[in-house]
């Protein structure tokens, strides 16, 4: 029995989970922190959507099926949160979800936690011009440098669609890093 197999054990037995979750919490919360991170680009925000996916994952729990990894299940949740996060934020600030982002990469330099430079700024100011879906997929692939098939298994769609996507996205960034 690997890690995962585990601490899904665990944590599906009530006289374990509470042990196990926070387990869970160490193991994962940095880098689902940054993967949520890469797509709301606020920190106050990115910690919000964390811990909503923390309380998604210790109540829905028993219906983890065990069919693919107990990481890749969360960043499922992760990413589900933070797109329905923005979705939320937009509507309430009556712009799309694409100018919500790109005014969050606008903001990035005067955040006390951002620590890029600006080559770092414009490639983020680039991502923002994607698609969401491409954003999501050039993040994973680049930053997060996860395989074509953990990818497909996330965002449930095809490793074929993910390449295509990949490539349209890293094309679009050169276009936007050359004219800028």
């Amino acid at each position: 029995m690997n890690k995962d197999e585990r601490l899904a054990a665990a944590l599906k037995d009530p006289s374990t989970k509470e042990g196990a979750f926070r387990e869970l919490i160490t193991l994962y919360k940095e880098r689902l922190y940054w993967h949520i991170r890469k797509i709301v680009r606020n920190h106050e925000d990115s910690d919000d959507v964390l811990q909503n996916t923390f309380i998604k994952v210790f109540k829905n729990i028993q219906h983890f099926k065990e069919t693919s990894k107990l990481y890749t299940w969360m960043y499922r949740i992760a990413t589900n949160e933070a797109i329905s996060f923005l979705r939320q934020q937009a509507k309430k600030q009556l712009v799309s979800v694409e100018e919500l982002q790109y005014a969050a990469v606008e903001n990035l330099s005067q955040d006390s936690l951002y620590t890029g430079d600006q080559i770092q700024l414009l490639l983020q100011q680039a991502i923002a011009t994607l698609p969401q879906k491409q954003q999501l997929v050039f993040n994973m692939k680049y930053f997060d440098e996860m395989k074509y098939r953990e990818m497909a298994d996330i965002l449930d769609t095809s490793v074929g669609a993910l390449k295509a996507s990949y490539f349209h996205a890293v094309k679009k960034i050169e276009k936007f890093l050359e004219s800028h």
